[in-house]
């Protein structure tokens, strides 16, 4: 699992997101120890975020809450590392570019339009994530 230095990426043209059904504003900082918006929702000791919109639209479809959801422009505030509940089980190589910290996410922006996926595969996945919960296996495992 790589392991990002926030000093390495401060001159990155990378554009990271964060979806989610939380109302943010620019300035906002979304930092752990705040109720997961997945699994068991337990304390989360990490955020998590990627670097494709695609990623970031089912952060915001699957978060718990009411409404579309949302899609943020964060900024990393400290280090942070590959994702491994998809690197490392899922994903190899992180080709989702879905990374999680222990520091805030900074927002800087709002995604204003995005489509998001069609009802019959928000549903499958929704399915999907319902079994595995029946099964007892977390979506997220920090």
């Amino acid at each position: 699992m790589a392991i990002y230095d926030i000093t390495e990426i401060a001159n990155s043209t990378t554009t990271y997101y964060h979806g989610t059904k939380a109302i943010l504003q620019t300035g906002d900082v979304i930092e752990p120890g705040f109720t997961s918006n997945y699994g068991s929702r337990k304390k989360a000791n990490y955020v998590y975020f990627t670097a494709t919109l695609d990623a970031a639209i089912w952060g915001a479809e699957l978060a718990v809450g009411e409404g579309f959801g949302s899609i943020y422009i964060i900024e990393p505030t400290g280090n942070f590392e590959d994702d491994p509940n998809l690197t490392d089980k899922k994903f190899p190589g992180n080709p989702t570019k879905s990374y999680r910290t222990k520091s805030g996410l900074k927002i800087i922006g709002l995604v204003e339009t995005w489509e998001g996926h069609s009802p019959e595969l928000l549903q499958t996945m929704k399915d999907n994530l319902a079994r595995l919960k029946e099964q007892g296996i977390e979506a997220i495992e920090d």
